[in-house]
């Protein structure tokens, strides 16, 4: 899968560009720039200058994220979670907690944006998002998915399935 280089910030129109089609991006960050803050795995930068052997790597390195990202196949919609083969039904609150771990695989993903996500009008209390991530857990081992949790930080969600 080709990474598509733009530079950063003059090229932020194009960004969000590439960010809508999903396709795999490295920033070249200006001298004086300041790095967009993204949790996607399809997105990376350096700072300029920029060393060949250090864009090379980043590149390759960033391609392998992206043809691993586009090659778990999962889908989720109207509540219904796909992956390979198998599904599994999920309520409203955890398919709007699934949706922002998927779009965020491999990355941790905090505990108040997965509260703001079950919950737009504000969690009802600190506990629920511990009980909805416990029944998550259990519904998404059928589909080779797990939802690990990085203290102090959040959760991620990782593919556990051959």
């Amino acid at each position: 899968m080709n990474v598509v280089l733009l530079r950063w910030p003059s090229e932020r129109n194009r960004l969000e560009r590439l960010r809508v089609q999903q396709l795999p991006r490295l920033l070249l960050i200006e001298p004086g720039g300041v790095p967009p803050e993204s949790t996607d795995c399809l997105e990376d930068w350096m700072r300029m200058p920029v060393d060949d052997i250090d864009l090379q790597l980043r590149t390759r390195a960033l391609a392998v994220r992206a043809d691993q990202h586009v090659s778990l196949k999962l889908e989720l919609e109207d509540g219904v979670l796909r992956h390979g083969g198998a599904w599994v039904s999920l309520p409203p609150v955890e398919a709007r907690i699934t949706q922002v771990l998927l779009d965020r695989i491999g990355t941790v993903v905090s505990r108040d944006t997965l509260a703001q996500s079950g919950w737009p009008q504000g969690a009802p209390g600190r506990n629920a998002l511990d009980v909805h991530v416990l029944r998550l857990r259990r519904r998404l081992q059928g589909v080779g998915l797990t939802i690990r949790t990085v203290r102090s930080r959040g959760y991620l969600i990782e593919v556990t399935d051959g």
